[in-house]
Formats: structure tokens, sequence, C-alpha cells
């Protein structure tokens, strides 16, 4: 069985057009979620309770995506 998961995260934004977090040591961390349906419902209660702040942004990350067993593996573009 392939496990889809997915975290949903969130912070103040530098520019609300943009997705530069204004402090990272601040970002909200909801939690990982076993999939898609319940990180929605997640991101959805804490995006509502942040609707009067423009800089406020929740996301949903695809962390299956990053670890695919399958790929091989390879340095980062950070460690190059």
């Amino acid at each position: 069985m392939v496990q889809r998961l997915h975290l949903v995260f969130g912070g103040e934004l530098i520019d609300p057009s943009k997705t530069a977090f204004k402090d990272v040591d601040d970002i909200h961390i909801v939690g990982m979620f076993p999939d898609y349906a319940s990180a929605h419902d997640a991101w959805k209660e804490h995006a509502q309770k942040t609707v009067d702040n423009a800089h406020m942004r929740y996301f949903i990350a695809h962390i299956h995506r990053l670890r695919d067993e399958e790929a091989e593996a390879s340095a980062t573009e950070e460690l190059g």
C-alpha cells in the first residue's frame, strides 16, 4: 500500500502575492495527514481562522512526492 502523506503548515508572508515567510521561526506546523482529504480539512479550518489577515497563508505539502523509493537518490539543489 502506498502512503500519501501531506503536511499542513502556515504563517505570515512578507508579501501576500508571494510565498516567502516573514519569520520562518514562527511557521505554524498544523500536522502530518495520511490523505489529502484530511489535510484539506485541516488546511481549511486554519485558513478560515486567519481570513481577516491577508498576509497569513496555509499550505498543503505533498510529502509523498518527495520520498519516492523507486527513484535513485541524488544531491539536493542546496547541497549541489
